[in-house]
């Protein structure tokens, strides 16, 4: 099979809007990270390695740069709180708040800080009807 140029950027793409973005805002002197989620809804797309979130039923996440916390939260597990409910949700990424819009990075642009970007397992967890996925006041903390 023939490898077009860009197709990696447009598999990265088809990944990124794969994923959920769930956006958490912490509040002055808090140290229970909590505020709201948003997403989007992910395009239909084909099950490959790069898009992994958009074909598996698994709760993973990433979080910002500031979340992440130089990989200290890397392959550990939080628990999201909201509607009602909580999920466990691994951490296998940092969406990067401090860099992007480079080949490094897909040309994403960098990440709001306190970002928790999730798959659809996770809004799925939630209970949230897939046509409500939005946004969502939520907190989360560590395991």
């Amino acid at each position: 099979m023939k490898k077009q140029a860009g197709s990696s950027m447009s598999s990265s793409l088809a990944f990124f809007f794969a994923v959920l973005t769930l956006i958490s805002i912490v509040e002055g002197q808090s140290c229970r990270p909590s505020g709201r989620i948003r997403g989007r809804k992910p395009p239909p797309g084909q099950c490959s390695n790069q898009n992994d979130s958009d074909c598996y039923d698994t709760p993973v996440i990433a979080l910002s740069t500031g979340w992440f916390n130089n990989r200290s939260r890397c392959l550990d597990f939080i628990t999201i709180f909201g509607n009602g409910r909580s999920v466990r949700a691994k951490v296998v990424d940092e969406c990067d708040s401090t860099m992007g819009c480079d080949s490094d990075h897909d040309f994403q642009p960098p990440c709001p800080n306190n970002i928790v970007d999730a798959s659809r397992a996770v809004w799925k967890a939630l209970g949230v009807p897939k046509n409500d996925w939005g946004e969502l006041d939520i907190f989360w903390s560590d395991v």
